[in-house]
């Protein structure tokens, strides 16, 4: 795709500047400066995402009918990139990204017009109940247990690595409601519209970067109602991969690669390289940079043909291609980032890192963030499926093809 030209791409990219340069709060951008995951600090980006809600930019992916905007393949791409090249933190994903997408496609009609307006207003925030603590990777294995009595289901066991199940009001997730067959059949997907039910218990778990960002929750005989059951009984499985294929594949990661590769670039301008001089001139860490530059050339070309409607998004491997390369683009991208700010970012600075503290960091702003983002980046190989099931569903998908 070309999106450098055609005055009426040039008019969209004005009003996409102009609004995204005006709009934020100081809050809200310093709020972007300070992520340090997937996950951007929780209420400054919700209120962000109020703000582009009441714009009618929240969520450009959905169908119109559903709130979604009529933009083209291109005037989608522009606004990525015009948004990734601003201090703005990446909207929650859970939301927009999963549940919303997978209620348009499979939801029942009552499903849509009760869940979707808070989705996309940003009134309600959703997280995840999938891992367990004996089923993660394999999450086939799950053993959190719904029985149905009367018109509900009385949900016992726990799920772990829940992210901002302590910040959220609802809940969608997958419980055992058999054991008969392949461990796979027997999963039932349900949503939850109030985590403040009688039974039901968050605990939040402090991550490697000081964060409390995931959490265990535990269910002692809390009861949904039947009618919160997305698709049939027994065959949450096969709604749990249709969400996934949204998870994984569902969004653009090149533009926020650039963001950091151009941070890195300025930062590396201004750093002392230990073989003297400056680092940028560096020749192996020129290397490295032009690299991993390369790389998320390519992401760009492949994420650009898919959202213009070739063939390859239609692949069923594309998923897990996507989410194997953004991932591992992620953590080289983070090492690269904590090389170059080297000592200085080394102290974990949890004060500083907070929206308003007013507490300033040691060192600058790139150094403050670059080791909380490494190290929560750790776990990108392992969300959403680890990257040793995807290279093993890739692998089956292209024996399925011959």
């Amino acid at each position: 795709m070309d999106l450098d030209s055609g005055p009426d791409l040039d008019a969209f990219r004005r009003e996409v500047a102009e609004f995204l340069d005006t709009a934020p709060t100081d809050a809200i951008r310093e709020a972007g400066r300070k992520t340090t995951s997937v996950f951007a600090p929780f209420d400054e980006t919700m209120a962000w995402h109020r703000i582009l809600a009441r714009k009618g930019w929240a969520a450009p992916g959905w169908p119109v009918e559903h709130g979604g905007v009529d933009w083209t393949v291109e005037q989608r791409f522009v606004f990525t990139e015009e948004y990734c090249r601003r201090d703005l933190p990446p909207l929650l994903p859970n939301g927009l990204k999963m549940i919303g997408p997978l209620l348009i496609d499979l939801g029942t009609e009552e499903q849509k017009r009760r869940h979707l307006p808070g989705i996309l207003a940003g009134d309600d925030y959703w997280t995840q109940g999938y891992s367990e603590p004996g089923a993660g990777s394999d999450l086939a294995s799950l053993s959190c247990a719904a029985v149905p009595d009367g018109d509900d289901y009385v949900i016992t066991g726990s799920k772990i690595w829940t992210t901002l199940a302590h910040r959220a009001n609802r809940m969608f997730m997958l419980v055992r409601t058999s054991t008969a067959g392949k461990k796979q059949q027997g999963i039932t997907f349900l949503l939850l519209d109030r985590l403040d039910l009688p039974g039901l218990r968050i605990r939040p778990i402090v991550g490697l970067d000081g964060f409390p960002e995931q959490c265990e929750v535990f269910f002692d005989e809390v009861r949904v109602p039947q009618s919160a059951r997305v698709g049939a009984e027994n065959d949450g499985w096969t709604v749990a991969k249709h969400l996934l294929s949204h998870e994984r594949g569902g969004s653009t990661g090149s533009p926020w690669l650039d963001r950091f590769v151009r941070m890195i670039r300025a930062a590396a301008a201004e750093r002392t390289s230990p073989f003297g001089g400056v680092l940028a001139d560096d020749p192996v860490f020129q290397r490295d940079l032009g690299e991993l530059e390369a790389d998320v050339a390519s992401m760009r070309h492949i994420e650009e043909l898919a959202i213009s409607g070739h063939p390859i998004a239609d692949d069923p491997s594309f998923p897990s291609v996507n989410k194997t390369v953004n991932s591992e683009l992620t953590q080289r991208l983070t090492t690269l980032m904590a090389r170059v700010s080297g000592l200085e970012g080394l102290a974990l600075q949890l004060d500083a890192l907070g929206i308003g503290s007013g507490t300033a960091p040691l060192g600058d702003d790139f150094d403050l963030v670059s080791m909380p983002y490494y190290l929560n980046s750790r776990a990108a190989s392992i969300y959403a499926g680890t990257n040793e099931v995807q290279r093993d569903l890739i692998a089956r998908s292209l024996v399925a093809g011959r």
